[in-house]
């Protein structure tokens, strides 16, 4: 058998045993289902919002404003990291704003979120671009600053200038470094949707997975609490186990700057 279908085997054991022994607990222990429903009754809840289309159709809008929101955020980190390994001012000004910013949780914005944009998705596009912006800039700017000496040397000697130096040598050599600063801003930012739809309350057509779980806490349907749960936990593992291991086999893996994923 392959490493890769062996490793990939021994998560989904991982995760097979979590569900027995979160149904073994509940029956055992003859937990409240209404408190901590079993595995099976989540499961089956989850698949009948599958079919429904229910689930789905939350999970779709909380990503079109999560990629809303990355896709602001990488620009505004183009932004920022070009002006700072280019210029002095560009340097400090970043690092004084990820300083002041990075710390700074994206719930605190909230309120200021909702006085300037109002109820709806650019409150939530607001707070998502603060949770990713900071870390991905910062991640960013290490990876071009920290680009060995002899690597510069290297595209220069070969008369590389301009794009093709950035190109050539800059973005490989500082790959690793932006691919890391954009898998930490996906985490912050899956986890500030989710938490934001539950503060802002966000109902209708912009309603998404963390609406659907505050909604169902309120009409006691927990079992439909946990299926939004295991909802968000699963388009993790997906993105995680499949988006980004794939972009890193054809990037940082293949240039030989990282050991062969499993």
């Amino acid at each position: 058998m392959r490493p890769q279908v062996r490793w990939r085997l021994a998560k989904l054991t991982v995760v097979a045993t979590l569900i027995v022994v979160w149904e073994a607990a509940t029956r055992v222990f003859h937990v409240n289902p209404l408190l901590f429903p079993p595995a099976s009754t989540v499961l089956r809840a989850l698949g009948r919002s599958m079919i429904e289309g229910e689930v789905p159709g939350y999970a779709a809008q909380s990503l079109r404003v999560l990629l809303s929101a990355m896709g602001i955020g990488a620009a505004l980190t183009l932004l920022f990291t070009g002006l700072a390994v280019t210029t002095k001012t560009g340097s400090v000004v970043l690092e004084t704003l990820t300083s002041m910013f990075n710390p700074l949780p994206a719930i605190a914005l909230m309120p200021l979120s909702l006085l300037w944009f109002g109820l709806g998705t650019g409150s939530l596009i607001f707070v998502v671009v603060h949770s990713v912006l900071w870390p991905m800039a910062l991640n960013t700017y290490t990876g071009f600053v920290t680009v060995p000496p002899t690597l510069r040397k290297v595209g220069q000697n070969f008369g590389l200038s301009g794009w093709s130096y950035v190109a050539g040598i800059l973005l490989p050599a500082a790959f690793p470094h932006i691919l890391a600063g954009v898998k930490i801003g996906w985490a912050f930012a899956w986890r500030t949707v989710i938490a934001a739809e539950m503060v802002f309350g966000v109902a209708g057509s912009h309603a998404g997975l963390g609406w659907f779980i505050y909604q169902n806490r309120f009409e006691m349907n927990t079992e439909l609490v946990f299926a939004g749960l295991v909802t968000v936990v699963i388009i993790g593992l997906l993105v995680e186990n499949f988006f980004f291991r794939w972009i890193e086999r054809h990037t940082v893996v293949r240039w030989g700057m990282s050991a062969a994923l499993r």
